[in-house]
């Protein structure tokens, strides 16, 4: 595993140094608000048969960051973003954080919480993307 696990706060830090946030939730999921700044690659679209894999995701990201790129992936709860950064990681990005938590937290298995998401943590949101951030402007 060549990335590391790191959590919204320590994400938020790393932010202020000039990484990039690579958001990889759905389209849906990133207008309903992210992270200020963030790019939106979706990982996986909602299918007919549920979840499945974007087969652009890495070919857009290595369009638009370059390998050596710091990139801090996150997703809704942990997981995709964890999809992600092995995909990238595989492809030659170097420099990955996966957000643990994601924006809305990563559930415990018994109702609660295990860690919290970027939103619960009251870091700073946006609704609207900034130009050219959008899976639209990316993959086009």
């Amino acid at each position: 595993m060549s990335f590391e696990n790191i959590d919204p706060q320590a994400a938020h830090a790393r932010l202020e140094e000039g990484w990039i946030y690579l958001d990889v939730r759905t389209e849906e999921e990133f207008e309903e608000g992210h992270a200020p700044g963030a790019y939106n690659v979706p990982v996986v679209f909602r299918g007919m048969m549920g979840m499945e894999p974007n087969p652009e995701f890495v070919s857009v990201c290595q369009r638009h960051f370059p390998a050596d790129a710091k990139l801090v992936v996150a997703c809704k709860a942990g997981g995709r973003s964890l999809m992600a950064c092995e995909l990238l990681s595989s492809e030659g990005f170097q420099v990955l954080a996966n957000m643990d938590g994601g924006f809305h937290g990563r559930p415990d298995g018994m109702g609660g919480i295990a860690v919290q998401g970027w939103a619960a943590c009251g870091l700073p949101q946006a609704a609207k993307a900034e130009p050219g951030r959008t899976w639209d402007e990316l993959s086009g």
